[in-house]
């Protein structure tokens, strides 16, 4: 007890600000479950394993830790009743997912390094000030638990400020029990009763064409009646009915949905649910990926452990980033700088104060925790639905929570598309490695493009860019099984049948070669209102694009959301005939050739005030159709520089909520930020180009750099211009380089109609067969479904 009473002023009573870590430790993926425990810092209140604690006391001196043992109770009947289905999206909460856990009692104690001596607790011969901070330190909501709950529990439904003043006309009209219509359409499902009115109309167009067809939103837009009631989700438990309010654009709650409904006549209490509300619509999506093919359902899954067969715990929508870190971390530059060439200890020493906030610490720990084999070992508990063994995973919060920080979309609970957090993680990566290429495993996907722009004059200009990725268009003229996809088709149509309708097998999927794939991006392009400084003015030039150096490893996208006929969005149904080996060796660029001659310089300053950018109008008609706000649309087009309608409706709902999204669009010049100018000039850009890029784009420096890119012909040197005896090297300009043979070792898959929702899943060849892992399922895999990736990593072959 002396020995403690002399420590006391390493001792800190936990303040409200005080993130208190006490479920995982900081530096590995050990709990208070795990054979040694945890030991929470009583000055930082940080959390550390057995193995990692001392390190800690080394590091700071401080020696005073709390520590948390938890010890399984006994009996199988606490773990083996059978799984509740959820009702809310939430973990650890009433009605939230069921883990279906064993209960655990904790045990506590004092312990004080470097000798571990243990003094029990609660005890009354403990220092107040110890007793005091334990206490606050045990009843605090833990720094893990907070993000997790923050990010798993949905919003409750608030009452709807316009529920109690709604006024109900009186029209006589008498609602159905059932056979409902939409008043202005054929729609049968996915209606809504306006509960002023009493018109039924049909729900909004989902962005992949099904759903309603916005009778009921327009209606709203018309009338501004506020509320409308989804028909099929009404029963006697009003509080399950799905009520909508316009105003608020949210799902709400009526406290006199009674009422509002018995001026229709509806008797609430003898209603059947038929319908799904949004909510368990979404619920849906989170507990039933019943997609056959992809995540190999049906098939016996033979589970695989050790080094490198760690599966990794869904955190809520994470499996995009369980997908895209298993194959990073399968990579040689990933493993030799975050596990085989740093340990856990040279990384927490070079950590600032809180590991946790460090981008290096918890890479190397992820690393640990998916090769080391440490986790990766079955549990006692068998997979109830198969009886096979599993092992539980590890769960990323700490990564995912560094990796996220002060990004809105990542940060949240929300699904992501897996392609934007790859370059996300490659963009955070390179900046954490101090511009140190031999410390930047980044640069190993990263390569060269140049593009060559033929001037009708005959003359050309080159730019050129670093990238991480290829991303492919997909040319479905380019199938190989045309006459079973006509005969399919004629069957079809012949039946009058719905693909909906037909089982998975009966449906025939074109079929395109990833060789007709690659041939396309490597296609000429025609470019439009080009300015040519050889003619003086406007005229159409040829685009053609190649590759200056091949990384270590290419990773290809595969465009599968595209515009069909009327402009109606829609995710491809094709397979894409991906072999074992490419050779993309043609697709090296060749740079200016000797009997080229480049365009002269120099763009007038009235050509470049007059491209001021300009919304689609086929791209806005077709995102209004949806039901989103015109001006709305045409930021979002112009935003996205009229790239298509996926990647204006993909900024829209993530700048849905900035505080000028109803400023008017202003193409008014001003003066641009001296410090963007500085920024664009690091990049290489000579300062007048930096200036008319940044005044085009309302000083922008994202979109600057792509008006200069889009600009070739604003100056000489913002092209950088090659040539035989002036260009860099791939080897000069740090890329990796070598020949154009590749090997596929990686697949993302992806299931559902938008990159934002569904479920994705990693195949990965390790020692020689494919294997899947499915967040925390990892198996052998018996068929990868090499013909339905969205991205593919093929690694160099040297030699």
């Amino acid at each position: 007890m002396e020995l403690l009473r002399s420590n006391l002023s390493r001792v800190q009573i936990p303040e409200p600000t005080h993130r208190i870590y006490k479920h995982e430790c900081c530096l590995s993926f050990d709990t208070s479950r795990s054979e040694g425990g945890l030991f929470v810092d009583m000055n930082s209140f940080l959390a550390f394993g057995k193995d990692y604690v001392v390190w800690n006391y080394e590091k700071t001196g401080n020696p005073v830790y709390l520590h948390i043992k938890e010890t399984k109770k006994s009996g199988p009947e606490d773990y083996d009743r059978p799984l509740k289905k959820p009702t809310l999206l939430a973990i650890g909460v009433d009605g939230g997912f069921d883990n279906n856990e064993p209960e655990y009692e904790e045990s506590y104690s004092i312990v004080i390094l470097p000798d571990f001596v243990s003094l029990p607790f609660p005890s009354v011969e403990l220092p107040e000030k110890v007793r005091i901070a334990v206490d606050t330190v045990l009843s605090a909501v833990g720094a893990e638990r907070k993000e997790q709950v923050a990010a798993w529990t949905a919003e409750k439904k608030q009452i709807s400020e316009h529920a109690l003043t709604l006024q109900q006309i009186k029209s006589g009209i008498v609602i159905p029990p059932s056979g409902w219509k939409c008043a202005k359409c054929d729609k049968r499902e996915n209606l809504w009763l306006n509960l002023t009115d009493g018109m039924i109309l049909c729900g909004r167009k989902n962005w992949d064409g099904t759903g309603g067809n916005n009778h009921a939103v327009e209606h709203y837009k018309e009338t501004a009646y506020p509320l409308a009631v989804k028909l099929g989700t009404i029963t006697a438990d009003l509080e399950g009915a799905d009520v909508y309010s316009y105003p608020e654009d949210d799902s709400v709650l009526d406290p006199l949905l009674a009422e509002h409904l018995a001026h229709f006549g509806i008797d609430f209490s003898s209603m059947q649910k038929t319908e799904m509300t949004t909510a368990e619509r979404e619920l849906d999506q989170n507990t039933n990926f019943d997609w056959n093919r992809i995540q190999e359902s049906g098939k016996e899954l033979v589970p695989v452990f050790g080094p490198g067969y760690t599966g990794l715990v869904n955190l809520g929508n994470s499996c995009y980033l369980a997908a895209t870190m298993q194959i990073v971390f399968s990579t040689h530059s990933f493993i030799s700088r975050y596990f085989s060439h740093q340990s856990l200890k040279m990384a927490f020493e070079m950590a600032p104060a809180d590991p946790t906030l460090d981008l290096n610490m918890q890479l190397t720990k992820l690393g640990h925790g998916l090769l080391s084999g440490k986790y990766s070992i079955p549990v006692t508990k068998k997979d109830a639905a198969t009886g096979d063994a599993k092992q539980e995973g590890i769960p990323p919060r700490m990564f995912k929570s560094v990796i996220a920080a002060g990004h809105a979309e990542f940060s949240s609970v929300r699904q992501q598309d897996a392609l934007e957090f790859f370059l996300h993680l490659l963009d955070k990566v390179e900046r954490g490695s101090n511009n140190r290429p031999d410390l930047d495993p980044s640069r190993s996907f990263k390569f060269g493009v140049e593009e060559k722009i033929l001037c009708s004059s005959g003359k050309v200009a080159y730019n050129k860019r670093d990238d991480c990725i290829l991303s492919l268009n997909i040319p479905l003229h380019e199938a190989t099984n045309k006459a079973e996809l006509e005969a399919f088709n004629n069957q079809k149509a012949g039946k009058g049948a719905e693909e909906n309708d037909m089982s998975t097998d009966e449906i025939v999927r074109p079929r395109v070669p990833l060789e007709a794939c690659l041939a396309t991006f490597a296609s000429p392009e025609q470019i439009h209102d080009f300015y040519s400084t050889a003619l003086k003015g406007k005229t159409t030039a040829i685009k053609t694009t190649g590759l200056t150096s091949f990384p270590d490893y290419l990773v290809l996208h595969m465009r599968k959301f595209v515009m069909e006929e009327g402009w109606v969005p829609k995710k491809l149904d094709v397979y894409i005939d991906v072999p074992d080996v490419i050779d993309i060796s043609h697709m090296r660029s060749k740079g200016l050739q000797p009997c080229e001659e480049l365009l002269p310089d120099g763009v007038p300053e009235e050509v470049m005030e007059s491209a001021q950018p300009v919304a689609n109008e086929e791209i806005v008609a077709q995102l209004v159709s949806m039901g989103f706000n015109q001006l709305h649309c045409q930021k979002a087009a112009i935003n996205t520089s009229n790239a298509g309608v996926e990647e204006a409706m993909n900024w829209l709902l993530s700048h849905m909520d900035d505080p000028d999204i109803d400023a008017p669009i202003s193409h008014q010049t001003t003066d641009v930020d001296q410090s963007s100018v500085d920024t664009l000039i690091s990049f290489g850009f000579p300062e007048d180009v930096a200036r008319k890029a940044l005044k085009a784009s309302k000083g922008d420096i994202e979109k600057a750099t792509d008006w200069i890119f889009n600009n070739p012909n604003a100056s000489s040197s913002d092209m950088d211009v090659s040539s035989s005896n002036s260009a860099q090297t791939p080897a000069q300009s740090g890329l990796p380089d070598g020949g154009g043979r590749y090997k596929l070792f990686g697949i993302v898959s992806h299931m559902g109609t938008s990159t934002h929702c569904g479920h994705y899943v990693a195949h990965i060849l390790k020692e020689g067969r494919w294997v899947i892992f499915n967040d925390s399922k990892v198996g052998v895999s018996t068929d990868p479904p090499k013909d339905m990736g969205y991205l593919y990593f093929f690694q160099r072959i040297d030699g």
